[in-house]
């Protein structure tokens, strides 16, 4: 079992990554510096709240986008299946892959849950958005995913 981690506080620098996209290309987060960037953590690819979720940010895209915001999804799924996801949902935004979960520990969205009744670790959805600079400067962990982007478009007045 993996054990729980952290979670990030508002004002640090959140850690930098290497993982691979959908496309299994190498993505950072060093490279968004100069842009704010939203970062998503969901557990499962094709699951119902992770499918709310993930279209809800592609409906919403291009308010994200006009405001300057890159949008990063990430799960412990395999590239294969992040890239029918993709596919599948139509999704414009990069899908990270976290096999083995470091970063999702490393950022704190990783922790005890339960589902169905069942106590676990596992991945905790969590999003959490980094300025230009690399600060974080919103984060929400145990995201219910019903209207979280709406929720979080008004928390960024967008």
């Amino acid at each position: 079992m993996i054990n729980s981690s952290d979670e990030l506080e508002l004002g640090q620098i959140a850690p930098d990554f290497a993982l691979r996209d959908a496309a299994g290309a190498t993505r950072t987060l060093v490279e968004h510096r100069g842009g704010p960037v939203v970062v998503y953590f969901y557990p499962a690819a094709f699951t119902p709240g992770c499918t709310t979720e993930a279209c809800d940010f592609r409906d919403s895209l291009a308010s994200f986008q006009a405001a300057g915001y890159t949008v990063l999804g990430i799960s412990p799924d395999p590239i294969e299946r992040l890239a029918e996801f993709a596919a599948a949902e139509q999704l414009a935004f990069p899908l990270l892959s976290d096999e083995g979960a470091a970063v999702a520990r490393a950022w704190g969205a990783w922790g005890q849950k339960t589902v169905d009744g069942a106590t676990f670790d596992g991945l905790l959805r969590s999003t959490v958005v980094v300025d230009a600079d690399g600060v974080v400067t919103e984060l929400e962990y145990n995201v219910d995913p019903n209207g979280h982007v709406a929720r979080l478009r008004g928390r960024l007045g967008l």
